[in-house]
């Protein structure tokens, strides 16, 4: 109820203005009760004069330490782990203005504590998968149900492999929200590059390089790790007799990578989420979830763009980076 009861004062930009204003106004109101009551008895003009200023003052005053009161209250609740309560912040002065970059604080805090407890629930989810393939595979050998043959140590060795897959894409997702995460350009040889980057899907892949795109300037390893992630993707959600195509090419003033797969293809409404940390666009075939955020802030590090282009078939996915 408190919180909105009006606050006359707000809109002046100065926390001295306030309190000189308040001064003024107590002191105009007392002098006047003193010459209405100049014929009371000193006692009764005091005392109404007394009411009469704390009465404005209250009214007047109201909302000029209130934000800092709210702030108190919840910078406790935030110490408890609540973090959605919110200051009035309506007055135009310094309070006010401490009282807005309270409520941005709070509400960063809110979001990075909701991230904290999704990345735990994630990462937790997505090591509980191999770990318990690993280990009923290892106990099936441990109890005899299986032999330790090359076909049960292969699957074993997948499992580990996808262990070391998801490691290695959380070390690098905290890199980059680290800031640690940086870039080496240098100009290299896009075939090539393309080559060696899709060199576990051979025969799944065909390569395009136009005439004009022969070279370009980027951090190899980095984009190395996009063109990977794109194509690992692309390969796991087509067809085992279809092609995926990786097509190099020059659009305006930006160098172009386009991933093209005959799969199910991404809905529209999805197409901007799938590049958000553990989405899947409703895949359940074993990804991580964090191939395409890796490849987005690595293609982010190099000042370009990555999106989902419209497709009649299958999924379309464009990297462009700046030109050289």
């Amino acid at each position: 109820m408190m919180r909105m009861l009006p606050r006359p004062l707000d809109p002046l930009r100065s926390f001295k203005l306030k309190v000189s204003l308040v001064v003024g106004i107590v002191l105009v109101l007392a002098s006047i009760v003193f010459w209405i009551g100049a014929g009371w008895q000193f006692r009764y003009t005091l005392l109404a004069a007394l009411v009469v200023s704390v009465a404005a003052t209250q009214f007047v005053a109201h909302g000029m330490t209130s934000p800092l009161r709210e702030m108190t209250s919840a910078a406790t609740s935030m110490a408890r782990g609540d973090y959605s309560t919110r200051v009035r912040a309506t007055s135009k002065d310094e309070v006010g203005e401490l009282a807005t970059a309270f409520n941005t604080m709070a509400g960063d805090l809110e979001a990075a504590e909701k991230y904290r407890r999704e990345l735990i629930g994630n990462v937790s989810h997505e090591l509980k998968t191999p770990i318990a393939a690993l280990r009923a595979v290892l106990e099936n050998v441990v109890d005899g149900v299986t032999d330790a043959d090359p076909q049960t140590l292969a699957v074993a060795l997948r499992q580990t492999e996808r262990l070391g897959d998801l490691v290695n894409e959380l070390l690098d997702l905290s890199r980059v929200e680290g800031g640690v995460l940086t870039i080496a350009p240098e100009e290299f040889a896009v075939r090539q590059f393309l080559e060696d980057a899709t060199t576990a899907h051979r025969g799944r892949v065909s390569i395009v390089v136009s005439l004009d795109a022969t070279t370009v300037v980027a951090d190899r390893s980095r984009m190395t790790q996009v063109i990977t992630n794109l194509v690992d993707n692309a390969v796991r959600h087509s067809p085992t007799t279809s092609s995926v195509i990786v097509r190099a090419h020059r659009i305006e003033d930006a160098f172009a990578f386009d991933v093209v797969d005959e799969g199910p293809g991404i809905d529209p409404a999805d197409r901007h989420a799938v590049f958000d940390r553990f989405t899947r666009g409703g895949s359940t075939d074993g990804g991580t979830g964090l191939g395409l955020s890796i490849a987005r802030w690595a293609t982010e590090l190099h000042g370009g763009t990555i999106e989902v282009l419209g497709s009649e078939s299958g999924c379309h996915i464009r990297v462009a980076v700046p030109g050289h």
